[in-house]
């Protein structure tokens, strides 16, 4: 079996970003130079802009993004696509990496479902961290306990 080219891969990457997070975010992540590190046996793995992480292809068939990835999919989809909103008090610690708590929570994308991967942001739109939906919507809204997003990567300033 003939391995894919980086080309095939790029276009199957944006196929999967606009099925994973909406129409238009495939080309928001992989606009410009891209380089794809592909495991032992030739699946990507890691995209990379020039000097930037960008996301992993993870073996479960789904993108898992970086900063840069996060900064993408804020340029590309019209707000409140796949963010959660935080309040003011929480954003430092969030910056550093730690965990979004449901009663920080101030606003979200109503499509969020458990699993999702999401973008962090301020009330300004800014980005503070991308990560891993714990809880639906719904549930970020209504809770006052509880880990909303684990997050993966703080923005740090």
């Amino acid at each position: 079996m003939e391995e894919k080219s980086d080309e095939e891969w790029l276009l199957d990457l944006k196929n999967i970003a606009d099925y994973q997070f909406g129409k238009g975010a495939g080309e928001g992540l992989f606009t410009g130079q891209m380089r794809i590190e592909r495991s032992r046996t030739g699946r990507a793995r890691q995209i990379h802009s020039e000097e930037e992480y960008i996301a992993t292809y993870t073996k479960g068939g789904r993108l898992s993004l970086g900063i840069e990835g996060g900064k993408r999919i804020i340029k590309s989809l019209e707000f409140p696509a796949y963010r959660v909103v935080v309040g003011k008090e929480s954003e430092g610690y969030i910056r550093d990496g730690k965990n979004a708590f449901a009663k920080f929570v101030v606003e979200v994308d109503p499509d969020i479902r458990s699993k999702d991967e999401v973008v962090v942001v301020g009330e300004t739109d800014c980005l503070l961290a991308v990560g891993r939906a714990k809880m639906s919507a719904d549930a970020m809204l209504d809770f006052h306990r509880g880990v909303a997003v684990k997050v993966r990567d703080g923005q740090l300033e």
